[in-house]
């Protein structure tokens, strides 16, 4: 059927975009013709067709190829119904969590049930359930048995071996063996999808695609055995890398061999040097093959040049709010060298800098200016780190070898290309495109590697700050800026001076500096946050947010917290695991607050820092103030009616978030535990209870 005769039948709001949206139901899929499609795309996210959505790309990265594909977004778990309704995929099932790791998604930091979920229309918790690609492959599984399931996104990618995993506070195995997925397809997965399409099409098998970059698969206890047999021999012979980490086991009961494995993968991310990784779960196999390459400036325009309506779904009556803060966004790279220890960025997009020319962002932006729906600002030009737009290092046969986890810390690497000069050039272009009235910088940027540019620095103050840029020097301590993997603090301070001086020059002495700093960082303890609290007041900052540290699965800095060991030097690292050190550390960072008075009274005297309560150096006054007492009424009212009330959903009981039972008494408005109540007191002992 051609173009023309497809669209011809498509409903009416398909009509008024440019390309058309991927079939969500049977309805939809009947509409364009079709009787079968290629790949079912299952996704925790609301589907908006946007290139900062992985469905979305993934989606028109297969549709440009030639193939069918329908988008299961948010589907109802607890049957497979849903997962039928396109009928048996010729090709495979595409497994998905969403941008986020699902419990990320659904948990703050102190375990507490999030009230709205930004990746869902109308910010609506509850439409994935706690660790979504478990569910979501098995219910791929029972709904067509022999179809190839095919798991990847964030959640799949950090959990691809052995992990930490913070709400169960225990270490558990690859995400390879409790969701029974085929393949893990971990990182940027466009050359991988497109990979296993036309190779599955072609009449290949599972076992073909086990030779490709970027994947993980799981082999039986047989099949371990001789794989291993043959690997080894291969090993001798030609010299094939291969590396055997710590086992499930060791990982799991030995906190030494976790730290060890934790930098065995860490060193193994650069794609050029990358040894094949085996990590044995009992007698089964678990192989992660070197990272996928980095796409070309070419690919990854390709990419970027792909017919999205940067809408969502026209089926949802509400918005969602991820899209709305990034719908006017530009991305004009991927990746980044900064290595830091609590970030996932590294570990997803790689730390080589992918990015897009000059060309094809432009190519963006008129599509853009042209859209009657844009107002004119350009929200975001930028990437995972702005200003680190086609940096890379100038000698590619020492990248090649290098193994070196960040190209700038402990200082800027002498072999990094570090001009500023082609994205100001960019920049300068974006903002003169007719119709474009504003164009801001809201990425995160490298303040060490700004300050090597004072005409970016300049060009940054005069026409992409919107009154506030926010940075992240993270802390001020430099022992725990170290095992961050930031610079100094001090390294801020002359970034800070810089932007405002350029913003005097610029007439704009109003713009604001406003930095980010984290809580409960591994090696933070209350000594550390205090120094943070005494920079904070006498630097005149007041953090609007606090940022908690959160101990994402595979992350450096998760290894640090659950393990108390650097993992490259094994040296102990303290780290707040209670969750009311944890509380403290946050109060602290805020401690201007009237509410968090009574915390960080508390912190300073655990600390033996009474000196800084009361008198004009101190971090609180003497006596609480009327604010703070009035709060305190407050929380212990909320308390007593156990507003409080918040657990993680326990999967094994069939619990998903916001559907843990709450015991009948704390629905009871006023109850108290252990509170001697009228009916009690009246049916003596051992009565029972009135109906």
């Amino acid at each position: 059927m051609s173009t023309t005769q497809s669209r011809i039948s498509l409903p009416v709001w398909q009509e008024r975009f440019a390309a058309p949206f991927a079939p969500t139901t049977a309805a939809e899929m009947a509409a364009r013709g079709w009787d079968f499609v290629d790949v079912v795309f299952v996704t925790g996210d609301a589907y908006v067709d946007h290139p900062s959505f992985a469905m979305a790309i993934l989606h028109r990265v297969l549709e440009r190829a030639g193939f069918r594909v329908a988008i299961l977004s948010q589907p109802e778990w607890k049957t497979c119904e849903p997962w039928r309704q396109f009928g048996r995929p010729r090709l495979f099932f595409a497994i998905s969590a969403g941008n986020m790791d699902s419990l990320i998604n659904h948990y703050t930091a102190n375990k507490k049930v999030r009230n709205d979920d930004a990746y869902s229309p109308g910010g609506k918790i509850g439409l994935r359930p706690d660790r979504a690609t478990l569910p979501y492959c098995q219910r791929a599984r029972e709904a067509f048995p022999g179809v190839p399931v095919i798991a990847g996104g964030v959640e799949a990618s950090l959990r691809r071996l052995a992990h930490y995993d913070y709400w169960s506070d225990s270490v558990k195995r690859s995400i390879l063996l409790d969701s029974k997925a085929d393949l893990v397809v971990y990182g940027m997965g466009e050359q991988s999808i497109l990979t296993i399409a036309q190779k599955l099409k072609a009449g290949g098998t599972l076992r073909d695609l086990r030779a490709m970059r970027g994947v993980a698969y799981a082999m039986g206890a047989k099949e371990s055995e001789a794989w291993m047999a043959q690997q080894q021999a291969a090993d001798g012979a030609d010299g094939a890398a291969l590396s055997i980490i710590p086992s499930f086991e060791q990982v799991r009961d030995d906190k030494w061999a976790f730290a060890e494995a934790t930098r065995l993968i860490h060193t193994n991310t650069n794609p050029f040097n990358a040894a094949t990784l085996v990590q044995f779960h009992d007698r089964q196999a678990v192989v992660q093959n070197p990272p996928a390459l980095p796409l070309s400036q070419q690919e990854i325009d390709a990419v970027y040049d792909l017919p999205y309506n940067r809408r969502p779904h026209p089926s949802y009556k509400e918005s969602v709010p991820a899209h709305e803060m990034i719908k006017d966004s530009v991305t004009i790279l991927r990746g980044c060298f900064g290595g830091c220890t609590f970030c996932s960025i590294t570990a997803h997009q790689g730390r080589i800098i992918q990015s897009r020319s000059s060309e094809s962002v432009m190519k963006e932006v008129q599509k853009l200016a042209a859209d009657p729906d844009f107002k004119g600002i350009i929200s975001d030009i930028g990437g995972a780190t702005a200003n680190m737009y086609t940096m890379r290092c100038s000698r590619p046969e020492v990248e090649a070898k290098c193994k070196r986890l960040s190209c700038v810390h402990p200082g800027v690497c002498k072999l990094l290309g570090t001009d500023h000069g082609p994205l100001i050039d960019l920049m300068r272009e974006v903002r003169n495109v007719d119709g474009v009235r504003k164009v801001l910088v809201s990425s995160g940027i490298r303040m060490d590697l700004a300050q090597l540019s004072p005409e970016y620095v300049r060009e940054l103050a005069e026409h992409h700050t919107g009154g506030r840029l926010k940075v992240a020097p993270e802390h001020a301590s430099p022992k725990v800026l170290e095992l961050m993997k930031k610079p100094s603090i001090d390294n801020f301070g002359v970034f800070a001076d810089q932007f405002r001086q350029a913003s005097a020059d610029a007439g704009k002495p109003k713009q604001q500096i406003i930095p980010y700093f984290i809580a409960s960082h591994p090696g933070c303890d209350l000594d550390e946050m205090i120094d943070l609290a005494l920079y904070l007041k006498q630097n005149g900052y007041r953090p609007d947010q606090v940022q908690d540290f959160i101990p994402a699965p595979f992350d450096i800095a998760t290894c640090m917290y659950y393990a108390g060991l650097d993992p490259f030097t094994k040296k102990p690292v303290n780290t707040a695991r209670n969750l009311n050190d944890r509380k403290l550390q946050r109060a602290l960072m805020q401690f201007f607050k009237p509410e968090n008075y009574f915390e960080v009274r508390e912190a300073l005297i655990k600390a033996g820092r009474a000196d800084l309560i009361g008198g004009c150096d101190g971090l609180i006054p003497a006596q609480p103030p009327k604010e703070a007492i009035e709060s305190r009424r407050k929380q212990a009212n909320a308390a007593a009616r156990n507003d409080h009330y918040h657990s993680v959903a326990n999967p094994a009981k069939g619990e998903q978030p916001g559907e843990r039972p709450v015991p009948p008494q704390v629905k009871n408005k006023g109850y108290r535990p252990g509170r001697n109540s009228a009916s009690r007191k009246n049916r003596g002992p051992g009565k029972p209870p009135p109906k």
